[in-house]
């Protein structure tokens, strides 16, 4: 009786070594996945803000707490399901997808530098808070809609990193991705929105201290927006250049007798490795931002000849 007890125990002791490997494997899968979303994360930490301008203070937070709410049911009622059936089924559109993604985003992102060239004539709208609860649905659901872009990109970007694991794997670290990216998107949003609450609750007190503090605070956050936006473009177009460069050398991998396909990936590739070797201990950190310039170069270039085609096109745009 007690060696089959102890041997239980030895069974019992294994399964739970076999549970928690596989929880470090989720967990390992999960942040090579996250940490290659980064370019996205940071365009969609830029994009939220602007959806509580002109909002009551008291409705901030949860304004941002429905549309992280919302984000959170793309990504795992919506996307999860197509990502997981894509992967055990028609694996060869991860490619396409991606790519797809990635001229999106160096569309976006060229948009928003003609943006800063070119800035559109100030609309001067009714604040949400004045229009009322319908308004402030309706804004959440537009925001929500857009969050479905750009959380697609990013759990199509995650799949890819664990597209070569098994089914559980994939479902395990794509939950984990949905999970955290969405705190850290939207719990840092929340922290950039009330930031300038704090700065005027500070410069209330007696201390001259905490009243410089709080008036450094607010008037910092008109910088603190524009630097996180200049910051989302670059990502912008950096991500969508780099998916476009490593689709289309997976694609000259797939499609046997091209082979003049791979040669944007394998120029930079080239140039990263001559980086890498001459420079010695930093050679890792360079080599990187080399790769980070080239594929912004790409997307800035595909951007623009998108930007240039849609505006040739016939589109009525609503006014």
């Amino acid at each position: 009786m007690s060696a089959g007890l102890f041997a239980l125990l030895d069974d019992v002791a294994a399964i739970a070594k076999l549970a928690a490997a596989s929880v470090d494997d989720v967990g390992a899968a999960a942040g090579k996945a996250s940490a290659k979303a980064a370019g996205v994360v940071i365009d969609d930490t830029a994009v939220t803000p602007q959806y509580v301008q002109g909002i009551a203070a008291e409705r901030e937070v949860p304004i941002i707490k429905k549309i992280a709410f919302g984000s959170l049911r793309n990504k795992l009622l919506l996307i999860l399901p197509v990502a997981l059936i894509l992967a055990q089924w028609a694996p060869w559109a991860i490619t396409p997808i991606l790519m797809l993604g990635g001229a999106f985003l160096a569309y976006e992102g060229v948009e928003k530098v003609l943006e800063w060239v070119r800035p559109h004539a100030e609309t001067h709208e009714t604040p949400v808070v004045l229009e009322g609860p319908e308004a402030e649905k309706k804004m959440i659901a537009g925001a929500v809609r857009t969050d479905l872009i750009l959380s697609t990109e990013i759990m199509v970007i995650a799949l890819n990193e664990v597209i070569d694991q098994g089914f559980w794997m994939r479902l395990g670290a794509l939950v984990a991705v949905a999970f955290l990216i969405t705190i850290v998107v939207y719990g840092v949003v929340a922290l950039i929105v009330k930031m300038d609450d704090a700065g005027l609750s500070l410069s209330q007190r007696s201390s001259a201290g905490a009243q410089r503090l709080g008036l450094g605070m607010v008037a910092a956050m008109p910088k603190v927006l524009a630097g996180i936006s200049i910051v989302g473009t670059v990502a912008m177009l950096w991500v969508g250049g780099h998916l476009l460069l490593v689709g289309v050398y997976d694609v000259n991998g797939l499609a046997a007798g091209h082979p003049g396909w791979s040669w944007p990936y394998d120029t930079v590739h080239h140039l990263e490795e001559e980086v890498h070797h001459a420079l010695g201990a930093v050679g890792a950190a360079a080599a990187w931002l080399v790769n980070t310039f080239f594929s912004a170069v790409v997307g800035l270039i595909v951007g623009a000849i998108v930007v240039g085609v849609l505006h040739l096109l016939p589109i009525k745009k609503k006014h």
